[in-house]
């Protein structure tokens, strides 16, 4: 597959083959990526071999170098050096056009999803129907202060779409439910209208389509799609979009055609519209124009009930002190919530034992060592007062000091990334302090985090490692 080079590397201790590197690079790539990027992008890639301080890639035509070195080239070096165990790995790359790599290029490409047909379909309904999960419905949802205002905005949103919330822009955390309620959305429009032409994808997936309409002269088709024969447009991960400004153009003009059409437009992403970096102001503008609904880490309550929904659906039995211990135990995402339980479930029936607290705690110690210790907002705002020379009394008071309202703002930030605490329950645990100003806090911090700001990298790192994070 890869080459004709057969000769050992000294760099990589003598004993692998450059041609074995480079499959196992390739081997674990393949689990960060989707398989239609990986198919698309990486599959027809070919390893040279390294000379002098490049390593070598042979490539089908100069499209994929632009793309792979503005997309995956650091994801590439870095998994070569890992698979390596050396430092030492080449940090450039030569590219190298091999005609005789277009074979495989068009392979790959036929791979990716085919524009839609030319012809009308018997049925109006779109073939992404199907890409509905049938788990993620507004009923199995469990509704509490962190998610309120998305869950009622969703519901308005399938009870009568392109009229009362368009657009609807949905954020939060990873593992929040953010898809769930999209695809819950997605269905309640089902249920009323079961000829309703509803497309649901990923920006990511929206990316590679217009990409492969380019390629092959079919862009017509594509926009027909999407402009056209489209009733309800459902998005996940629009921040996908960031930096590629071709793809946005398109989707902005998309988006026009939709909302003057009055077709319902559900987006979500995991940070709030203007925090996305390198998108179109005027996208930004079409996003706040509707109804912006965050999704928050659910509060103590909620999670003992999204525990107790899911041991229901799977026909657990969950006490509730196991409940309570793992809603106190597990606190970033709903997602490694529920999953939790789900090992626990498995771990009890391959032994033949009962779910109880004794089992909870041991299968939370193997899956971190550390939950003991778990950490707390506490446990945070002591570091941070210790690491700053301040007192508490002065991080929870309303100082405005910058000697005191920096590092205020770093824990709450901390706590907020680590904990996965709401905001309001923030506010209560810094002084009584509104939510709104715990949320300024977060996202002043997270912008000098991406900013690569030295003195907050310095001060959250510190922080993070004397709390064993």
């Amino acid at each position: 597959m890869l080459g004709t080079l057969a000769r050992k590397c000294g760099i990589f201790g003598g004993l692998v083959t450059m041609e074995r590197l480079w499959e196992q690079a390739l081997g674990n790539l393949k689990t960060h990526l989707s398989p239609e990027n990986f198919e698309t992008w990486l599959e027809p890639v070919q390893f040279g071999g390294i000379e002098h301080d490049s390593v070598i890639l042979r490539i089908p035509n100069q499209f994929f170098a632009e793309w792979i070195s503005a997309h995956y080239l650091d994801m590439i070096l870095d998994t070569l050096r890992s698979e390596a165990g050396d430092a030492s790995v080449p940090t450039k790359v030569r590219w190298e056009l091999d005609e005789t790599l277009r074979e495989k290029a068009q392979a790959a490409r036929e791979s990716a999803p085919p524009p839609p047909p030319r012809a009308p379909r018997p049925t109006p309904r779109a073939p992404e129907m199907a890409d509905l999960n049938p788990k993620y419905r507004f009923r199995n949802f469990v509704v509490g202060p962190a998610n309120q205002l998305a869950h009622a905005a969703s519901v308005a949103c399938g009870s009568d779409p392109g009229r009362r919330y368009n657009p609807l822009f949905i954020y939060g955390g990873v593992g929040l439910g953010k898809t769930h309620l999209v695809n819950a959305i997605g269905h309640a429009i089902l249920q009323r209208n079961p000829r309703a032409r509803i497309l649901y994808l990923s920006a990511e997936r929206f990316t590679n389509e217009f990409i492969w309409s380019l390629q092959n002269h079919q862009i017509n088709s594509f926009r027909e799609r999407y402009r056209s024969q489209c009733d309800v447009l459902l998005m996940d991960d629009i921040q996908f979009l960031a930096g590629r400004e071709q793809t946005q153009e398109e989707f902005f003009h998309t988006f026009n055609a939709l909302y003057h059409s009055d077709k319902q437009i559900v987006v979500t992403s995991d940070v709030y519209p203007q925090q996305i970096s390198e998108m179109q102001e005027r996208l930004i503008s079409r996003f706040q124009s509707g109804m912006v609904a965050d999704v928050q880490a659910p509060e103590l309550d909620t999670r003992i009930a999204i525990l107790q929904k899911k041991a229901e659906s799977e026909g657990i039995e969950l006490e509730s002190e196991v409940a309570l211990f793992l809603a106190q135990t597990v606190r970033s995402n709903v997602r490694e919530l529920e999953g939790t339980l789900l090992r626990i479930a498995v771990k009890a029936e391959l032994l033949g034992l009962p779910i109880d607290l004794d089992l909870a705690k041991e299968t939370l110690r193997t899956i971190a060592p550390n939950q003991d210790t778990a950490t707390t907002v506490e446990d945070i705002q002591r570091i941070a007062c210790g690491y700053f020379g301040i007192r508490l009394a002065d991080l929870k008071s309303r100082r405005r000091h910058r000697a005191v309202s920096f590092p205020r703002m770093i824990a709450m930030y901390i706590c907020r990334q680590r904990l996965g605490t709401s905001y309001p329950e923030l506010g209560e645990r810094f002084g009584g302090k509104d939510h709104t100003t715990v949320i300024s806090a977060v996202r002043k911090i997270s912008g000098l985090v991406e900013a690569q700001d030295e003195r907050v990298l310095g001060a959250v790192g510190a922080i993070e490692r004397k709390l064993g994070i």
